[in-house]
């Protein structure tokens, strides 16, 4: 009877060892996540809106040395940025809502403006992640994406000077209408988060998240 309680009682210790490690093992990863999620201001970056986006990704890669052409706002080719280095890339920039997924019609449309640009390397960078259909294309095209876990990795080996929070805080989101009386949205304060409210306040109370999905501007640095 001992000997059946001593062998109950060693599994039941086993089982317990093998709990509590890999416990441990998933607060560890959990803990690296975060930290490494802190370091490269991703919850900063899915507060940008588009203009925002595009800007904080000209700083990241002018840091690596390339001379970044800004495309027009419209007639654009399919691609928001032309990075002019050993080699040029053109990169369509996606800042979307972590819901929504990033089709194949940014791969059709970088596809296009390698052609167009004459460039080496075709990109999409987000900061969400793409649909299956899209990664088959991109496969089948040779256009690299880039998504959410891919930026994620980018920014922290790259360490940029302009951090995501700075971006975020001092250039000024897309200008926008009012969706209720036409008037122009100013960017607001409030309890520690910034949105757009209609400049005719008090007469018009209309808001907007700042990282609401709109047409795109091109920024400039």
């Amino acid at each position: 009877m001992d000997k059946v309680f001593q062998s109950v009682f060693y599994l039941f210790l086993i089982i317990l060892l093998f709990k509590l490690s890999t416990f441990a093992y998933r607060v560890f990863r959990e803990r690296k996540y975060m930290k490494e999620l802190a370091q490269s201001g991703m919850p900063y970056i899915d507060k940008m809106d588009g203009r925002q986006f595009e800007f904080y990704l000209q700083a990241l890669f002018q840091q690596l040395g390339y001379n970044i052409q800004v495309t027009p706002s419209s007639g654009d080719f399919g691609a928001d940025l032309v990075m002019k280095g050993k080699e040029k890339i053109v990169i369509q920039a996606k800042r979307y809502s972590a819901k929504n997924r990033v089709s194949l019609s940014a791969v059709q449309e970088v596809y296009a403006a390698k052609a167009y640009y004459k460039a080496n390397q075709a990109w999409v960078v987000t900061n969400s992640y793409f649909t299956k259909q899209a990664k088959e294309l991109a496969a089948a095209c040779d256009v690299t994406l880039l998504d959410r876990a891919d930026l994620q990795k980018f920014i922290n080996e790259v360490n940029p000077v302009f951090k995501a929070r700075e971006i975020f805080e001092n250039i000024t989101p897309e200008p926008r209408k009012c969706a209720k009386c036409g008037q122009d949205l100013v960017v607001q304060d409030g309890n520690g988060t910034r949105f757009f409210g209609c400049s005719s306040f008090p007469s018009c109370r209309h808001t907007e998240k700042i990282n609401k999905e709109v047409s795109k501007s091109r920024p400039s640095l």
